[in-house]
């Protein structure tokens, strides 16, 4: 509660330094609870412009802005290759930063938590880092533009696999995360239900997950089982992943639905 509190304070401080000072004004990195925070806290300011941007589309660990009506966000920021524009037109001190193996044969596939561990091992706050898209051997990682330069001096070995880093420049950035198709029939499409086809788990096992405060659909906290779900809808689970639900098609002899659900791999 005491970080809840914090954050709120944050949000409230850059809304009305964004206002007084006429300039575009930008959290950390935020995770899903946080962003949660950050919808139920900016309405407060009906005057003050936000949105929330990753660096694509789909990105989970965002950055969000805040600006005044009459600011020009033409002239917001210096913008170079490097930082991240979103589609409004703010320019975000992001950088995108390309993590490749210095000897691509002798190189392991890496998964997010190598990179991450790697970056908690120089001293990187989490805050300061986005989402870490992996392809295969490679990865790209979003950051502050503030410590970009560090990670691209520093960060030199992901597990036994020597790295090079450098900047990318986001106007070349095209990234599909990997998901595979489950199908099945459910009873209905509450949010337990789909749930449990797309983890594999029981709906009571779910339960207290959702309670708890633990699942998202698409950013915001959602407690409630019986939460339907439209086509689209992305469900977030601490500990657990993503899934999208995209949909049902007819019905069993029994009554129940046939739905199917894309799960990030």
């Amino acid at each position: 509660m005491e970080k809840e509190e914090l954050l709120m304070k944050r949000i409230q401080d850059l809304a009305s330094q964004a206002d007084r000072r006429g300039c575009v004004t930008f959290t950390d990195f935020l995770n899903l609870n946080e962003q949660n925070i950050l919808h139920h806290t900016i309405h407060k300011f009906s005057w003050i412009h936000g949105e929330t941007f990753g660096g694509y589309e789909g990105a989970e660990r965002c950055v969000a802005a805040f600006w005044s009506d009459d600011q020009s966000l033409r002239n917001s920021n210096n913008r170079d290759g490097a930082c991240m524009v979103s589609p409004s037109g703010v320019a975000y001190p992001v950088h995108c930063v390309h993590i490749s193996p210095r000897a691509v044969r002798f190189a392991e596939e890496l998964c997010h938590r190598d990179v991450l561990g790697a970056l908690m091992n120089l001293g990187i706050d989490r805050s300061k880092t986005g989402d870490i898209a992996v392809s295969e051997k490679e990865a790209y990682l979003f950051c502050a533009s503030s410590v970009s330069d560090l990670i691209c001096s520093e960060l030199t070995q992901i597990r036994h696999t020597q790295v090079s880093c450098e900047l990318y420049n986001l106007e070349h950035f095209s990234y599909t995360p990997t998901t595979q198709a489950i199908r099945g029939s459910v009873a209905s499409v509450r949010l337990d239900s789909i749930m449990a086809l797309g983890f594999g788990a029981s709906r009571s096992s779910l339960l207290s997950l959702i309670e708890g405060g633990s699942v998202f659909v698409n950013g915001k906290i959602i407690t409630t089982n019986a939460y339907s779900l439209k086509e689209g809808d992305i469900v977030s689970v601490r500990g657990m992943g993503r899934i999208q639900f995209t949909g049902t098609g007819g019905q069993t002899r029994k009554g129940r639905i046939y739905a199917e659900v894309l799960k990030y791999v």
